[in-house]
């Protein structure tokens, strides 16, 4: 176990003492300093796919069969769905987008399905933090949050593939800040 990574105890953290962060999966916990981590961002093709047609369906229906009330309903279902039918263009226009930290480069996709990502360098990102309690209702909680060149990158938990993930580009990004 690296040093860095004892507990105050000197146990060794997670009760084991053999060297190496490997998980039963075979891959590291975190980057060595100037390693690359990429971490691909998951869309959520198939939810704005179902809202496009159920809503579209369901909009069209409520503005041919119901009443004055039920034709306001269905107009505001049949903006949703053109929302989600927006959103389901941008997955096929762009790809997720990976979040990549290689040495002192930092790569932050401006949002899911977003186009190109924004660069910068290490001695750019001020903080790099998890949100779990202060979340909006429309987002997945913890929401990695990351500060860089004046911005904030808020990533949902949603966005991830895995678990994981998010844990993997938080601790390459404190890897780095040590190194």
């Amino acid at each position: 176990m690296r040093p860095d990574r004892a507990s105050k105890d000197g146990g060794g953290g997670r009760g084991r003492d053999d060297g190496d962060d490997d998980d039963d999966d075979g891959t590291d916990d975190a980057a060595e300093p100037g390693g690359r981590v990429a971490v691909d961002l998951a869309h959520a093709r198939g939810a704005h796919l179902r809202w496009t047609l159920v809503g579209g369906a369901l909009g069209v229906a409520c503005v041919i069969m119901l009443g004055t009330l039920g034709k306001g309903l269905g107009v505001v279902l049949l903006l949703l769905a053109a929302w989600a039918a927006f959103k389901l263009f941008l997955t096929y226009r762009h790809p997720p987008g990976t979040i990549v930290v290689d040495g002192d480069q930092i790569s932050l996709p401006r949002g899911l399905c977003q186009g190109e990502p924004s660069p910068f360098k290490r001695a750019e990102v001020t903080a790099a933090y998890f949100l779990r309690r202060s979340v909006p209702w429309t987002h997945a909680a913890p929401v990695l949050v990351v500060e860089a060149g004046g911005k904030a990158f808020a990533y949902p938990r949603d966005w991830f593939a895995s678990e994981s993930d998010q844990r993997r580009v938080l601790d390459a990004l404190a890897v780095a800040a040590v190194a």
